[in-house]
């Protein structure tokens, strides 16, 4: 059971490592895509209407998807003040508890991604702009990440859980 949990750990960590440098790859063309949207408007005159929102979609993708890279490093935010305030143990209980509780948020939210995913597919709907894409992509990469983000939680507390039951049998 423990080589299966390594291997699905492995493989969430080697995902969300992916999609983290991907999601910075996505950054520089968003910025490519703004860059080209000045020098065009400015210089040249012309018209443009798909760079602001092809930068917004390219920024909600690379949110997204480098979420659970981010929390594999444990980069969110915390609140470190309490580290020293507090025992060992009770640090370690505050972080099982926010990490449930953070990953029944990242679950909710997924969920509502999915159907908003599935909705805005099955409806064919599109944004409301003189470009109009579709908008599932957006739902589906935003449904995506929050599914990755709960499963590298996941991941984190069933190691910590492991972890903690190999200091117990030593």
């Amino acid at each position: 059971m423990r080589k299966l949990w390594r291997q699905f750990s492995r493989a969430v960590t080697a995902i969300n490592t992916l999609t983290g440098y991907l999601s910075g790859v996505l950054i520089v063309i968003c910025s490519g895509v703004l860059v080209f949207e000045v020098v065009v408007r400015y210089w040249l005159n012309w018209p443009t209407d798909w760079e602001i929102e092809m930068s917004i979609m390219l920024l909600i993708v690379a949110t997204f998807m480098s979420a659970a890279f981010t929390q594999a490093s444990r980069g969110h935010v915390g609140i470190e003040v309490l580290d020293s305030l507090l025992s060992e143990r009770a640090n370690r209980w505050r972080g099982v508890v926010g990490d449930i509780l953070s990953m029944a948020f990242c679950l909710f939210i997924a969920w509502h991604a999915w159907k908003f995913f599935h909705e805005a597919w099955a409806d064919g709907k599109m944004s409301n702009t003189a470009w109009a894409p579709k908008l599932w992509p957006a739902y589906l990469f935003m449904a995506l990440g929050m599914t990755m983000l709960s499963l590298q939680m996941l991941v984190q507390l069933g190691d910590q859980h492991l972890h903690a039951h190999r200091e117990d049998e030593e």
